[in-house]
This record gives C-alpha cells, structure tokens and sequence, in this order.
C-alpha cells in the first residue's frame, strides 16, 4: 500500500473504530497474563511456600527484566517493518508463557515462566502507540491513547476476577492455561484483520528517509528535558500503581477476611469503574486543555496525583469494607489520569519515525522501575513490617507507597516547563 493513496488513507481511516477496539482487546490480554499473579498468589504463595519478598520478585522484576530490556530494539523494528506483525509475534509468545507458568513446580520454574512472559509482552505496547498514532491525526490522540489504555483496568479487572474464580473452582494452574490459549486464539485474528497504515500520514513533517538508528533518538531525546522528567515521574507513579494492583487482592484476604473469590471480585470492581472514569478523564482533559497549553498534559496528571493520597490513605486504614470500595474508587481513578496525556505527549516529543523507539524508551524506565521495584518494594516492607503487625504488614506498606505519587507530581509540574520548547511540531 502506497502511502500517498487516499483511497487507502480513508478506508483506515473509516477502520479506525475497530483498529482500536482490537488494539484494546490485545491490552486487555496483555493485562490479563501480567496482573493474573495478583490473585494467584494467594493460592501460589500457599502450594510453593513463597515469602511475600519472593511473590513480589515473580510478579515484578521477573517480568520486568526482559520486558523493558527487549522493548527497544523491538521498537526500533516497529519503526522500521511491519508493526502488525510485530504485535502478532508478541502475543504469541506472552499467551503460550502464561500458559507455561502453569506448569511451575517451584520459585524458579515460575519466575523463568514470568521472565518468558515479559519477553513477548515487549513487543506489544510501543508498537501499538505507533500504529494510533497513525491511525488517529493529532487532536484525538490523547483520548484515542486514553481508550487503547482501557485495556489496563478491564485486563487486570478480568485477570483478578477469573483468575480468583477459576483458582476457586479448579487450581491456579488451570487459570494460567486458560488465559494462556485465548490470547493465542486471538493472535491470527489481530493479523488478519488489522492494517499496516502509512507513518506519519496525519502530520505536517513527512519523513520518507530511512527510519533513524538509536543513537540519532537518543541524541534527540537527550535534548528534550521533558521526556526524562515525565518518564521517571511516571516510573514513580508505576511503583505504586502496580504495586497496589499486585498486593491489594492479598491485602482484603488478610485485613478483611475475604475469601479468593470474594477478594478477587471486590477489587475487580473497583479497578473496572475506577479505572475507566480515571483513564478516560484524563484522555478528555489532556485534548480539552492541551491543544491550547501544551503544559496542562503534565499538570494536571500532576494534580491528580496529589489528590489521589488523602483518599488512599482512608480507604486503606478503612475499618469497614463497605467505605473502603467507594473511597477506593476515587484515588484508583486519580492514578490513572496521567496515561492518555503523557503516552500521547511522547508521541508528540519526536517526529514520526522515531515514535515506536522513543515509546520503548520511556517503557523501558517507567516499567524497569514501576514493575520492577515498585511491586517488590511494597511486598519486601511487607515482610520487614510482619514481626511487628502480622497479617496487617500489607496496610501499612501500601500506605508508605503513596509517598511515590508525591515525587511523580513533582517531576510532572517540572516537565511542564518544557513541554513548548521540546514540541515537534
């Protein structure tokens, strides 16, 4: 397909609903096979004899290590082949390593099987804010951003609540092999169904020349103060972001006595409704108010990690389950605000041909650091905190993790600064 048809262009263009809503069903298994560990490890933590330290190593840094690590040079082929195909692969290979880590016997066996897992995963995300970027043109962006990132509550919704029903009705083996096929089943249908559209088609720099080497992104970034700043301020909101996903289940079977099920029902809802209205606001609010003050992208994630806190510390130190739902779905809401404005904001900080790397590149020190100290973190305070509280060392481990929502605000309200002067415009 030649990228000068405009037959071509408009038929993505007219193919756009389903182009995203397929991107969001590939997210959603993304998050499904990442956060199902969640509430597994209940059942895991009981059948292998893991401590809360080793949970947190499986469910972190055993997937991340690969997934930020693979994520560049996977990208840096997204810019330059096929990105469907690229997205394909990755599907693949994460759906059949769920599915093997229901073969674990062992620590080790199931932090290789994570490892495997992170593998595939790195080919699935900063390919995909590429292709929106190409089918969607600059003033929808954020929310179109915002929509493919639904797939992180309904994933991590629909992995703690299946994971939590058929780890009660059958075994956590069984959960993993089941997740573990369905993305499999989908991977020909993504392929076949999804279009490989022209680069850069919606913006006013064409580039036609060969896609850049790592070291010219690189040297562009390093330019841009804004990219860093933003990039480790939402690694600080990631290390407590996924760490509340991973520990939360855990933490209402401890403190409240839920069973499996009940645990896994009850956060499932509050990551579905929290999670949607926090997601979407922010997509809304980043193209409302950034098209006209391109600052407001970082602030007003800013803000909402600010005001998310207060509410985490009530509904954690909740003494009824009850107050604790409704208050949890405010700052759950809060701590999401901040994906469609920044994810979209990346895409803007480079010209076309360098998004999918320049995307890598922020995964891979959001994810690093987010998925690989934030769920361990938590869970290793867990322990040191057990001799003195017992079953109630989760309460207050989360709650020391609010200070990291602190430090990603104040990295947002610097990068706000510089978001004019390192525009690509």
């Amino acid at each position: 397909m030649k990228t000068g048809d405009p037959a071509a262009a408009s038929g993505l263009s007219s193919n756009r609903a389903y182009v995203l809503f397929i991107l969001v069903l590939v997210y959603t298994f993304n998050f499904i096979d990442r956060q199902i560990v969640g509430i597994l490890a209940i059942p895991i933590k009981a059948d292998l004899g893991l401590t809360d330290g080793q949970l947190g190593l499986m469910g972190g840094l055993a997937f991340a290590l690969f997934y930020t690590g693979l994520g560049i040079p996977v990208a840096m082929l997204a810019d330059r082949f096929n990105r469907t195909w690229i997205i394909t692969t990755a599907l693949v290979i994460w759906s059949g390593m769920t599915a093997v880590s229901g073969l674990a016997n062992n620590f080790w066996q199931l932090f290789a099987a994570r490892l495997g897992v992170g593998i595939g995963e790195a080919g699935g995300v900063a390919p995909a804010y590429s292709l929106i970027a190409d089918y969607f043109p600059p003033g929808r962006r954020a929310r179109a951003l915002s929509v493919y990132s639904f797939g992180i509550p309904i994933g991590s919704a629909i992995g703690i609540v299946f994971g939590g029903i058929i780890a009660s009705m059958v075994s956590w083996r069984a959960a993993f092999f089941v997740v573990g096929l369905a993305g499999i089943v989908l991977a020909p249908i993504f392929r076949m169904t999804v279009r490989e559209p022209p680069r850069g088609r919606y913006d006013r720099k064409r580039r036609d020349e060969a896609a850049p080497g790592l070291r010219l992104i690189l040297r562009t970034l390093v330019a841009k103060p804004s990219f860093w700043l933003l990039s480790v301020g939402a690694s600080f909101s990631s290390m407590m972001g996924y760490g509340v996903f991973f520990w939360l289940p855990s933490f209402f079977v401890r403190s409240y006595n839920l069973t499996l099920l009940n645990a896994s029902l009850f956060y499932g809802a509050v990551l579905l409704l929290g999670g949607l209205a926090g997601i979407w606001a922010g997509g809304w609010l980043g193209d409302r108010f950034g098209q006209d003050q391109r600052s407001q992208y970082a602030r007003i994630p800013a803000f909402a990690f600010i005001a998310s806190v207060p509410f985490y510390l009530l509904a954690i130190l909740s003494p009824t389950l009850t107050l604790a739902f409704f208050v949890l779905l405010v700052p759950t809401a809060l701590g999401l605000v901040w994906l469609g404005p920044v994810i979209s904001v990346i895409q803007h900080l480079v010209r076309p041909d360098m998004r999918a790397t320049a995307s890598a590149i922020f995964l891979f020190i959001n994810n690093l650091i987010g998925i690989g100290l934030g769920t361990y973190a938590i869970g290793a305070l867990s322990d040191l905190l057990a001799a003195q509280f017992g079953d109630e060392s989760l309460r207050y481990s989360i709650l020391a993790g609010t200070g990291f929502y602190i430090v990603a605000a104040t990295l947002f309200f610097l990068a706000a600064r510089w978001l004019d002067r390192d525009w690509e415009d």
